[in-house]
């Protein structure tokens, strides 16, 4: 088989699991720079294509209005540490692996975001990629002065507009402008230096950038959106697309879906890799992997739970009893994650409380097993039409990209499933995506440059 697999890492800056960071295993060194160095050796050790760094711009308070059961118990968004300067420590011990950060599009403004990525690009010779969210809590909006925060539908048009006037920044210097030429003298070509004269409803920017345009063109571009306003940003503009699914069958009807919006919107399909969220858990047995599992599930906080759970989808699961069903609700959030909750609550018959429980120590694909067992699984949803690869969760920090790195990889290698050297020296080049043209932008926004 030719096609290859593609492997992210999803590595927290932080706690992340409300059970992970008191399993035995578990390192609390987040704020500790050697701690991102061990990892991003680990990633690079096993060929990872990347490292991917979520983030969250407030303490949330979505469970019964307060932080408590953020900040006790771990969860999700109790401790962040801004992943773009972790990013850029991390490319400082590594050559290969490429490294995304979360920037939000509702709260940052695209001179800084496209100065700061191209820079980083740079600066790792092509392998920075942009994790993009337009954010969707109150507690975020009121840490940047405003009282609530846009709708769903202002969110995304408000990134669409971000993302056009960040690509025309990167295009704003021709490739070659930067001449460095002593003798004429001429250090860059003022003739392929071009303001852009942006004029849109949310932002007006001047240009051209002060960064040349990056080696990849634009950085890899990630998107995380399900909802259907999130589906058509993501086929419009990304080139890597994380999701969560509860089952195979769903990740094939999502990855059909997100493909197919991509050929209508003049895109190639595979220039879109569709990487799922995976929580695998490896252990010498099946026996033990079980056990293992069970032993990380007991951890797990049911509040703590559903903290993380009201945080994804925006509702205050507090209101509701926590020993009969999740019922209906509209979903202000994360409508991927409503829809995994919702499929395995009518699968197990899981009551609230169950369900915190669950979704704080779930573990996404059900990969549980020896290492031979998790790489037929992987093996299974890509060659189905799942997934073009998998992004890597692990239920404890660092340990479970060590176990994973050592055991997993090498069965995918001996399979022909995933490389055993880089292909390139870019990020883009080892996801096997082209460098953008100038001006790509407007056929990724789907009008005329």
């Amino acid at each position: 088989m030719n096609k290859k697999m593609r492997l992210a890492a999803f590595v927290t800056a932080g706690p992340g699991r409300p059970g992970g960071w008191r399993y035995p295993g578990s390192v609390p060194g987040w704020l500790d720079a050697s701690y991102y160095h061990n990892i991003a050796r680990t990633l690079e050790d096993g060929r990872f294509d990347l490292a991917f760094f979520p983030d969250i711009l407030s303490v949330p308070d979505r469970f019964a209005g307060s932080t408590d059961s953020q900040l006790r118990y771990g969860a999700l968004g109790s401790l962040r540490v801004d992943p773009l300067p972790v990013m850029a420590s991390m490319a400082a011990v590594t050559r290969h692996l490429g490294i995304a950060a979360t920037v939000s599009t509702s709260y940052a403004q695209p001179f800084t975001v496209a100065r700061s990525f191209a820079s980083l690009d740079h600066l790792t010779a092509g392998r920075a990629a942009w994790n993009i969210v337009t954010s969707f809590q109150e507690s975020e909006a009121r840490n940047f002065n405003l009282d609530a925060q846009f709708d769903r539908s202002t969110r995304y048009e408000r990134a669409d507009e971000f993302l056009q006037v960040a690509a025309k920044l990167w295009d704003s210097w021709e490739d070659g402008a930067l001449v460095l030429d002593e003798e004429t003298p001429l250090f860059a070509d003022p003739d392929r230096v071009h303001r852009i004269d942006h004029e849109g409803r949310y932002f007006t920017v001047r240009g051209p950038l002060n960064v040349p345009r990056p080696p990849q063109g634009y950085p890899v571009l990630i998107q995380a959106g399900a909802s259907s306003k999130g589906k058509d940003f993501a086929a419009h503009w990304s080139d890597v697309i994380f999701c969560s699914h509860a089952s195979k069958e769903s990740a094939q009807a999502f990855y059909t879906e997100i493909k197919e919006r991509a050929a209508l919107f003049g895109r190639d399909p595979d220039h879109i890799k569709i990487l799922p969220s995976i929580t695998p858990i490896v252990a010498p047995t099946s026996a033990r992997a079980k056990e293992l599992a069970e032993e990380i599930f007991e951890l797990v906080p049911p509040l703590g739970g559903l903290s993380t759970l009201a945080y994804h989808l925006d509702v205050d699961l507090s209101t509701f009893p926590l020993d009969e069903r999740l019922p209906d609700v509209e979903v202000p959030g994360v409508e991927g994650h409503y829809h995994e909750v919702r499929e395995i609550t009518e699968r197990d018959g899981l009551t609230l409380r169950q369900l915190g429980k669950q979704y704080g120590g779930r573990t996404e694909g059900g990969f549980i097993g020896t290492a031979a067992d998790v790489a037929d699984g992987l093996q299974e949803w890509f060659e189905d039409g799942a997934a073009d690869g998998f992004t890597l969760q692990v239920p404890h920090q660092p340990g479970g990209f060590e176990t994973f790195t050592r055991e997993v990889v090498p069965q995918l290698q001996r399979r022909g499933l995933f490389r055993t050297e880089y292909e390139g020296t870019t990020l883009r080049e080892n996801l096997g995506l082209d460098r953008p043209d100038r001006g790509e932008w407007a056929i990724r926004a789907g009008g005329p440059a």
